[in-house]
């Protein structure tokens, strides 16, 4: 089988962590028979500086007319300037606007040999596999109005938090299918005490849940959410929220992995239990400070070129090889420094890749 694939490294370590899913595809390739026809173009700061736009037209182009999109990561100091009229962001927003790309899926799946690798305890975090889908092309990132003003009294600022019926209900069937396939508890979690929208968001979930009478439904407000993510993660099988909770949500839960170098992310322009397109990507940022030294946890991407196996190609026996690989270089004890602890053996970037590729070459 072919596959078109857009690959964007971005900015930041971005480059070398993508650098290393392409080894693992070529991997794929080599033992499978599969085609994985690869065209990148710039996103980010670096397409400001060649395009003086974060997302061009022509990438855009690029990325429609491709299977799936792998993306590294945008931004860095050189870019931050507040007042500057473009940001690296803007073309990863663009980008998930323009293709559609409703649904953000990110597994938090806590492996028996990093339990150790977090800050918390082992016995909380131990049996953690969770999955957060977060709606993401909605809400106060999106809609208008949008912007900041002079008054006599001071400078103000709105954004505006608007989500349509028929935009809750397609990410609530998200939630509720991937749940459906396993372990049947669906979270559904909103400031419904508090946001208009969050009481369509519960209406509309309640509504939904009659079409899925397999699934346990329950209802939890944002912070509740955020402390028993911390409180008791085992609890939970799959949770979907809106734009922004699921923003802050996904970056705390990253905590029980150990590293956002270990999670990866599908955001995805249709229900996942069909074949959708989609676009692939680590959770972490571009990470400027250690770009180029080789240390970066390039796990992330890996695993989210396994989603891309499995969520646009539906290739499953070769994204579970792709897994089933990293697992078997983590449980020989190797390790970037981002999850490196005692006894164990630390490598870079591009070690870790070629030792995951290998693994899937041998066919072990």
């Amino acid at each position: 089988m072919e596959f078109n694939i857009a690959v964007l490294p971005g900015d930041g370590v971005g480059p070398e962590v993508v650098d290393e899913g392409i080894k693992v595809l070529q991997a794929l390739s080599e033992k499978f028979g599969h085609k994985f026809h690869l065209q990148q173009d710039l996103i980010g700061g670096t397409a400001i500086d060649a395009y003086g736009v974060a997302l061009s037209n022509k990438t855009l182009n690029m990325c429609k007319q491709c299977d799936a999109v792998l993306l590294g990561a945008v931004g860095g100091p050189k870019w931050d300037d507040p007042n500057a009229n473009i940001h690296p962001e803007d073309g990863l927003l663009a980008l998930r606007k323009e293709l559609g790309l409703f649904a953000n899926l990110r597994p938090v799946k806590v492996l028996p040999v990093l339990v150790n690798s977090t800050s918390l305890k082992p016995e909380m975090v131990d049996g953690v596999d969770l999955i957060i889908v977060r709606e993401l092309t909605g809400g106060l990132y999106f809609s208008q109005p949008k912007r900041q003003w002079q008054t006599a009294e001071g400078r103000q600022a709105v954004d505006t938090l608007v989500y349509s019926e028929s935009e809750i209900e397609r990410i609530l069937r998200v939630g509720f299918e991937l749940a459906r396939n396993r372990r049947k508890r669906l979270t559904s979690v909103d400031k419904a005490n508090v946001l208009e929208s969050s009481r369509l968001w519960r209406q509309i979930a309640n509504e939904i849940s009659i079409d899925y009478p397999d699934v346990e439904l329950r209802h939890m407000l944002v912070d509740s959410c955020a402390m028993r993510l911390i409180q008791r993660p085992t609890e939970f099988d799959v949770l979907v929220t809106e734009n922004m909770f699921g923003d802050i949500l996904t970056d705390e839960a990253s905590i029980l992995a150990g590293s956002m170098g270990m999670l990866p992310s599908a955001s995805l322009a249709g229900i996942p239990n069909k074949k959708a397109f989609g676009l692939y990507e680590p959770i972490h940022g571009s990470a400027p400070d250690i770009a180029g030294h080789n240390i970066a946890n390039p796990i992330a991407t890996i695993l989210s070129v396994t989603m891309m196996l499995r969520y646009s190609f539906k290739l499953e026996t070769e994204a579970q090889a792709a897994e089933n690989a990293v697992f078997a270089i983590l449980e020989k004890r190797y390790r970037t420094c981002d999850i490196m602890s005692e006894n164990k053996i630390e490598v870079g970037t591009k070690e870790m890749g070629e030792l995951i590729a290998g693994h899937i070459r041998q066919g072990q």
